[in-house]
């Protein structure tokens, strides 16, 4: 487990266990499964007073923010310098001249320099099957070129005109067809458009159908969101489990309940488990799940979105049953000052002693990152 990434916000929770809550350093280790040096190296990071590591951590962004301010004017320098002869060539020319310099600078870069779209060149670039396909990524090159050159706002009437301009013989419609199949739109003013309120944004199928057994890690896991009351106001938690052992495998907490929130908390599975397939998210409709952001996160990932029946609580019934146990096993026994202290006890419950040690019924009666490991050992052993 050394080698796994950690986002900022369980370092920051993993050293207060040491240095506000009293636990040991090689304690919080074993039990974090991260070695004790890693754990001495956050320590020394984020143990020093608030201004004092702001201000540190001020000075070396400021510092990788010139370092790349530098790298990047040096590099266009020197695409202008090799490229000049080529900026007033046709727009083929310039993506040859992106093709033969790609391998030595970031190709959006390159074309930035060469006053071209990375869609249009990578379609240039391409090699479709058939020649109606070879025509349509042509075409869509200069589409893009036309549409990138009227500042995003040309519609495929004005791009459809632009292509004439140039010679060549394309009908608005196909024009449209590509612009669609692209998702260019025109610039289309001020005015606002008319919402259906009340209804989520993207609805998923139904993936996991209470579902709740898995034979394996890392093929169905589960999200949702609660709250949290502290006399400085709501605290919100996001978690997401892992069906196979119900070992809460990323979570997140904020004072704002929004998207942010539950990206975090899938982010941290994420890089905590490392999916080598494609895994079910199943969450409610809730306005953080059916956002875009949501979505496209999945679709980077390899996730596989999944969502309840609105009004069906059973759905999401593991999610549940975990946040009635730290409810009802800390939250309920405690009255929490500020959100500071509520997410250093909420952290100290989940890490500290719901995953490495509480026995869970459902894997048989061991923690769920002792039946996991159980699990593996088994795998060896066949």
């Amino acid at each position: 487990m050394s080698s796994k990434r950690y986002p900022e916000e369980f370092k920051i929770a993993a050293v207060k266990q040491v240095t506000d809550s009293g636990h040991s350093a090689p304690d919080v280790a074993q039990r974090l499964g991260v070695s004790q040096p890693t754990l001495y190296e956050w320590i020394k990071k984020y143990s020093l007073p608030e201004p004092e590591r702001l201000e540190q951590q001020s000075q070396s962004g400021e510092i990788r923010r010139l370092k790349a301010e530098l790298k990047r004017v040096t590099e266009e320098g020197d695409i202008l310098k090799k490229g000049r002869s080529v900026l007033c060539q046709r727009v083929p020319v310039r993506y040859a001249f992106i093709e033969s310099e790609e391998v030595r600078y970031p190709v959006r870069r390159l074309c930035r320099m060469m006053s071209v779209h990375p869609s249009g060149y990578y379609a240039w670039k391409a090699n479709p099957a058939s020649e109606r396909d070879k025509e349509d990524q042509r075409l869509l090159g200069l589409i893009k070129q036309s549409w990138l050159e009227s500042g995003g706002v040309y519609g495929y009437r004005k791009i459809a005109h632009d292509l004439r301009d140039l010679g060549e013989s394309c009908g608005k419609h196909r024009v449209y067809r590509l612009m669609r199949q692209e998702g260019l739109r025109a610039q289309v003013g001020y005015g606002r458009r008319s919402h259906r309120y009340g209804k989520p944004a993207v609805v998923a199928i139904n993936q996991l159908e209470q579902k709740f057994d898995v034979e394996a890690p890392n093929q169905a896991w589960v999200t949702d969101i609660t709250y949290i009351r502290t006399h400085e106001g709501w605290l919100y938690l996001a978690v997401v489990l892992d069906l196979f052992s119900r070992q809460v495998i990323g979570w997140s907490m904020r004072s704002r309940i929004d998207s942010e929130l539950v990206l975090k908390a899938l982010l941290m599975a994420v890089w905590r488990r490392n999916p080598s397939g494609p895994v079910i998210v199943h969450s409610d409709q809730g306005s953080q799940y059916s956002s875009h952001d949501w979505q496209a996160f999945l679709k980077a990932h390899g996730l596989v979105a999944s969502m309840s029946r609105r009004g069906n609580c059973y759905d999401n019934a593991v999610a549940e049953s975990f946040f009635q146990l730290l409810k009802r096993e800390r939250i309920r026994r405690k009255v929490y000052l500020d959100r500071e202290e509520a997410t250093r006890d909420v952290f100290n419950y989940i890490e500290m002693f719901y995953n490495p040690k509480r026995r869970h019924s459902h894997a048989n009666d061991v923690s769920p990152v002792e039946f996991e490991k159980q699990y593996f050992n088994r795998l060896q052993s066949v």
